[in-house]
């Protein structure tokens, strides 16, 4: 039974929040209205509401709940309170099932440190958490920068608690090396210290405060220490020079909103200007809204600003069809302090809402009309999905080949970005002899490539092995012995050993858990993988029966009397193969360089006893 339009004449005139329900009592939308009975007569004169939406959701409502405020203001915070709550099908919910990547300093530990962390909801490890970066590629860049000008510890608990000489990180200077005592505590605490204020983009005050220690450092005669802090100084005064802002705003602390609308979707971009500078933007895209814009913008403002911490002292933003009163009102209470919302109409300001706009509209359309890149998203959930330290953007896999112990061989292939890197793929003959024992092989080529990968300062992000816990324990010795613990390991064993295209179940060993991860054979993740173990697979195959085959054709040949390495090779390159020269005539053979007749004689002899 649908809803009579006739009862809105009966509804309260006062404002308030209405709640749309169906005919099974399913909340569908909630809204808040200076009168709800003139807000509720719109969604049903065809002249007042043209949006084509409406009838979608109209069609649906059977009853319709109104509950009473004293001001709109209190409405505002209502309706807000209820959407929470019952998460309405046609209301805007400001979330994202997309996890977002963040920097995190985990202040709380003795020895803190920086990482990349991914998180949906609420912060889940204690510490300041930086972002979150709505894009992985300038998270890890930003990432890279401060490791280099603020050397912490990137190594596990048990790592640092264990080592007793210092990792590579010490020696290519992205590490202090407090595991062994080549850093005090009140010099790691200065780094810390300097690390937030540069990510708060105070860097006018971090290069004041470390000028202040590099002259008590000189006072006191350590001047080695002097050096170093210099030498941070002119770091970030060139990272600042290479990256002053060309957009600056008129305050220290505000955010500009842009939005770019098509029919049902609408998406925001939100522009974080701290200390005058413009220090990042997200973007937030919701699909049918029902909503007029002016609405989506002041719900959109509502719900980001939740928290105290995010909300900075002013807010541009391009729409001004509501009062901005309530919202000035209950951003202010929760911040604390008084926050303006504005809609500028010249000069810088609008300079910012301008650009806003004007992102908005770029990513809308680059989203719209390009298809985008499923790489990225695949190594993002594999990060997760697999506790990695960092992002997997380089995966090196190695696989191990032979057949009854001879000609054992081993492959690495490379992937980056998801994508196959085949010009750092290498071969492996492994030297410790014919034997079928996959743990040694894979031991001698993980030994080899890391040993000669940590001279040249060119490790990968993941490596992959093929084999299960064992092959695992391998890997994880060989780094532990190399000191190298900034690569991620997990092994990789597909069922019954199989090796074709079959839809299997993989299953994923990893450091931190016993009992190994089964990945869903239809996933896209499982796809990436299969891809990659199987190209190593491959590769590695490949490689055992060109040698295998070589030392067939070397061994038939090297047994005939006066034929040499030079005369086997002319023979092959102008036969072609060994049973061509099984079967050529004298004449044939002696028409081959450097084969005299009595060459050809004991060739033909060797075959006829063979």
């Amino acid at each position: 039974m649908n809803f009579d339009p006739a009862t809105i004449s009966h509804y309260s005139r006062e404002p308030g929040v209405y709640i749309m329900k169906n005919s099974a009592g399913q909340v569908l939308y909630i809204g808040k209205a200076k009168s709800i009975r003139s807000r509720l007569k719109q969604y049903f004169q065809k002249s007042s509401d043209n949006r084509v939406q409406i009838p979608h959701l109209i069609a649906q409502v059977a009853q319709i709940e109104t509950i009473i405020t004293p001001t709109e203001k209190e409405a505002l915070l209502l309706e807000s309170n209820l959407i929470k709550h019952h998460r309405p099908k046609y209301n805007i919910l400001l979330k994202d099932d997309k996890t977002f990547i963040s920097i995190l300093i985990t202040t709380e530990d003795e020895w803190p440190m920086a990482k990349l962390v991914r998180f949906k909801g609420k912060q889940k490890e204690k510490g300041l958490c930086f972002g979150p970066y709505t894009n992985a590629l300038v998270a890890r860049e930003t990432f890279d920068v401060i490791s280099r000008i603020f050397p912490l510890r990137e190594c596990s608990d048990r790592e640092f608690k264990s080592r007793k000489r210092p990792c590579l990180l010490h020696s290519i200077k992205r590490c202090c090396a407090p595991c062994v005592g080549k850093c005090t505590k009140p010099d790691y605490q200065n780094h810390v210290k300097g690390l937030v204020k540069f990510l708060k983009g105070k860097d006018t005050q971090l290069i004041r405060d470390l000028k202040k220690q590099m002259k008590e450092a000189s006072d006191l005669l350590e001047y080695e220490k002097a050096a170093m802090i210099h030498k941070t100084i002119k770091q970030i005064e060139t990272l600042i020079a290479s990256s002053s802002p060309i957009i600056a705003s008129p305050t220290n602390d505000c955010d500009s909103i842009g939005y770019f609308r098509l029919e049902d979707t609408i998406l925001f971009v939100l522009m974080n200007f701290r200390g005058g500078k413009l220090i990042g933007s997200e973007n937030f895209e919701f699909p049918n809204i029902l909503h007029e814009t002016d609405e989506v913008v002041h719900s959109f403002i509502m719900q980001h600003y939740s928290e105290p911490s995010k909300i900075p002292k002013e807010i541009y933003i391009h729409t001004s069809g509501h009062d901005k009163g309530c919202l000035v009102d209950i951003l202010s209470e929760r911040k604390g302090e008084k926050v303006h919302i504005f809609t500028p109409q010249k000069g810088d300001k609008k300079a910012l809402v301008d650009l806003a706009m004007k992102n908005a509209e770029s990513l809308f359309i680059q989203d719209y009309h390009q298809q985008k890149d499923s790489s990225q998203a695949l190594l993002l959930e594999m990060e997760e999905k697999f506790s990695l330290n960092r992002c997997p953007v380089r995966i090196e896999c190695f696989d191990t080949s032979n057949i009854s112990g001879t000609d054992p061989v081993a492959s690495m292939v490379t992937y980056t970005n998801g994508k196959k890197d085949s010009k750092r793929n290498r071969l492996y003959k492994i030297r410790s002899g014919a034997t079928s024992d996959d743990y040694t092989a894979m031991k001698e080529v993980l030994s080899r490539r890391y040993t000669r990968a940590k001279e040249e300062i060119d490790l990968p992000d993941l490596i992959i092995v093929d084999g299960g816990k064992g092959q695992l324990n391998i890997a994880m010795q060989v780094l532990s012995e190399l000191d190298i613990a900034t690569c991620d390991i997990i092994s990789l064993v597909k069922e019954d050993s199989r090796h074709d295209k079959g839809l299997t179940k993989e299953r994923v060993y990893i450091p931190s858990k016993k009992e190994p991860i089964t990945i869903d054979p239809n996933s896209s993740l499982m796809f990436l993988l299969q891809q990659i173990r199987d190209e190593a697979h491959r590769v590695a195959i490949t490689f055992h029966r060109s040698r295998r085959t070589k030392r067939i054709i070397k061994s038939a040949l090297d047994e005939i009397p006066g034929i040499g390495e030079a005369k086997r090779n002319q023979l092959l390159q102008t036969m072609g193969s060994v049973q061509a020269i099984k079967k050529a005539t004298l004449d044939e053979l002696m028409e081959v360089k450097g084969i005299s007749r009595k060459n050809a004689e004991e060739i033909k002899a060797h075959f006829k006893k063979a």
